[in-house]
């Protein structure tokens, strides 16, 4: 979901001025669930990869007022964008540092960090597994990791959507056939156990919109909408789909979003792990 932060693959949602204001409002409706267990209380020194907008850069900001936080990412727009946002919030003064960097190739001495936060991420890179070695690189013994991404084999929407559906699937396809992965929230325990990492413990959140939640609900599909047709014109352009499936897509969501009885599921993946 987050922007990418090494490689020259393509970040699948794009760098447009309207992906940088949905990365914003992902944040903020993704708050809650991300930081309910997150604990960077003891920590002052914090390396966030792929900070893309700065948009988790905030948060972290703003609930641990006694972090420095240090993002990287690959992409100069991204960044820029960082830059606007984190410039115009008070508390962020003085707090952050942005800086251009491959995630594989971090410019960064050994043990120069005691924490690292990275959300959304790990899907875009072609080599997980070098970035995670990499960033223990650079971390302290004793300091804390967390790691949250995407399980995308666990989305579900009913009424049944059959254009949604293989759009869905040919999102996933082009991601995985551009060196991210999809999939990578179910392998995060075994991907920080390879790399060097400690007391790695697991946690599978999820969102389970019915009619309990209408409002949410009617807003996530919503959101959801959009974060799907922002890979619409890469997809499309790969033969991954063709414009009537991407229109399929489009009036089905929107069926979805005001039938009474809907109900969207998705569930991700957050790791917890210290550093030896």
């Amino acid at each position: 979901m987050n922007s990418i932060a090494t490689g020259d693959f393509p970040y699948i949602h794009g760098f447009s001025a309207e992906e940088q204001s949905r990365l914003v409002r992902q944040a903020r409706m993704f708050e809650t669930q991300l930081f309910s267990h997150i604990d960077y209380s003891e920590s002052s020194r914090l390396l966030e990869v792929g900070c893309g907008v700065g948009a988790q850069t905030e948060v972290l900001l703003r609930r641990f007022p006694n972090l420095h936080v240090t993002g990287v990412d690959r992409s100069a727009a991204q960044l820029a964008s960082a830059e606007r946002n984190l410039a115009a919030t008070a508390w962020c003064e003085a707090r952050y540092t942005l800086q251009q960097a491959d995630a594989t190739d971090l410019p960064f001495a050994d043990r120069s960090f005691d924490a690292a936060y990275l959300c959304w991420v790990l899907e875009h890179m072609p080599s997980p597994a070098r970035v995670l070695s990499e960033l223990r690189r650079v971390l302290s013994p004793g300091a804390v990791v967390y790691v949250t991404e995407v399980l995308n084999a666990s989305f579900f929407l009913d009424p049944y959507s059959p254009n949604l559906l293989r759009y869905w699937m040919a999102f996933n396809d082009h991601q995985y056939d551009s060196g991210g992965d999809p999939f990578i929230g179910a392998k995060l325990g075994n991907l920080l156990l390879a790399g060097g990492y400690r007391d790695v413990r697991t946690e599978v959140k999820s969102l389970h919109l019915d009619n309990r939640q209408p409002g949410k609900r009617k807003q996530m599909i919503a959101f959801w909408e959009e974060l799907l047709l922002s890979a619409a014109d890469q997809l499309v352009a790969a033969g991954k789909v063709d414009a009537a499936t991407v229109e399929g897509m489009r009036r089905e969501l929107q069926a979805v979003r005001n039938d009474p009885n809907a109900v969207f599921f998705f569930a991700f993946v957050q790791a917890r792990a210290l550093v030896y």
